[in-house]
């Protein structure tokens, strides 16, 4: 996900985390390099789930009162 939402090299992912070896990166970007169509459908479908459920919840009181005062 590091790569698709910031465009970060396997390099900086190991940076942001220290815990994630270069090895473990390489292996994932290839495995997301051989099945990236299956990946990115998934994501997609993934993405539209969580909107169609985000569409049915109710806005919180929070963000009412924030609209109400125009900073939404």
């Amino acid at each position: 996900m590091d790569y698709l939402a910031y465009g970060w090299s396997v390099e900086e992912m190991c940076r942001q985390h220290p815990y994630l070896m270069q090895s473990e990166a390489h292996a994932a970007m290839a495995y997301y390099f051989d099945f990236q169509a299956e990946i990115e459908q998934e994501i997609r479908t993934e993405w539209e789930q969580v909107q169609q459920e985000k569409s049915l919840l109710s806005p919180s009181p929070f963000f009412v009162r924030m609209r109400a005062k125009g900073l939404l």
